[in-house]
């Protein structure tokens, strides 16, 4: 069967610790530029950048992406497109691919995966999954870890150390004990277009304001939430001076190592 998906881009201007963000230049082009390229690459049949700022559509409208003019008091970019979904009229049906704005190396695979992982399953979301490297990133609260059902289905997102390994934490913690799958979030959604819909009526529940993890608010309200292991590594979006500067060396390297495939 031929898949068939939406993806939709949250994209703001104000972003805190880089302000301007979705417009600031990668190899001579906005970063939100690049984010498209990879929904587009991926085959979706339609890319809608949805924004509160009139800046970042007019960098868009050329790139082969709708814009979608949003609200600007949004609390998260689920809510954010839950507005798209509603203003755009798709069926409850239609698989929607949420891409932040900020990652413009995001693998076509990851991005085609989670689409086909929630149109194999009758979740309302889906999202993907990487094995956790080291003991300090399973006890960084910056790193989100889930833990996941026999069926694949997300038990339960946390900033804190899931599962936690009783017998082998009390005897150390500086290294991963054997035998457990200990599993970090990346952060790339897909909704059925009705979920978005009954989402934005949700209010946020008790567990996404203590752990600060807006996807907690479909569990906590009974849905479910399918979980693949990403095909292939996501490198880290760009929140940061240091960041652009990394991903523009990146795109340096993949750009050089084209040029010399196609001279060979």
């Amino acid at each position: 069967m031929t898949l068939e998906f939406s993806v939709a881009i949250p994209a703001r201007f104000g972003a805190s610790r880089l302000p301007g963000k979705p417009l600031r230049l990668l190899r001579g082009r906005p970063l939100i530029a690049h984010v498209v390229e990879r929904a587009l690459a991926a085959g979706a049949d339609e890319v809608v950048v949805a924004t509160d700022d009139e800046r970042i559509a007019t960098a868009v409208r050329d790139s082969g992406a709708r814009v979608c003019m949003t609200r600007a008091d949004h609390p998260s970019g689920t809510d954010r497109l839950a507005e798209v979904a509603l203003q755009l009229g798709w069926g409850d049906e239609r698989l929607v691919v949420n891409l932040q704005g900020d990652e413009p190396l995001a693998p076509v695979s990851g991005i085609r995966l989670v689409a086909a992982t929630l149109a194999a399953s009758s979740a309302a979301m889906a999202t993907l999954a990487t094995p956790v490297l080291d003991a300090a990133e399973l006890f960084s609260p910056n790193c989100v870890k889930l833990v996941r059902a026999a069926n694949g289905d997300a038990l339960y997102f946390s900033r804190a150390p899931i599962p936690w390994a009783r017998d082998a934490f009390a005897v150390e913690r500086d290294r991963l004990p054997d035998g457990i799958e200990f599993l970090r979030h990346i952060g790339i959604y897909a909704y059925r277009a009705g979920f978005l819909r009954r989402y934005c009526a949700m209010a946020p529940g008790m567990l996404e304001r203590i752990e600060s993890l807006e996807q907690l608010r479909a569990l906590e309200a009974g849905e479910r939430i399918a979980v693949a292991l990403a095909p292939e590594p996501f490198p880290a979006g760009v929140d940061t001076e240091a960041d652009l500067a990394r991903v523009e060396a990146l795109l340096a390297q993949v750009n050089s190592l084209q040029q010399s495939t196609l001279s060979s």
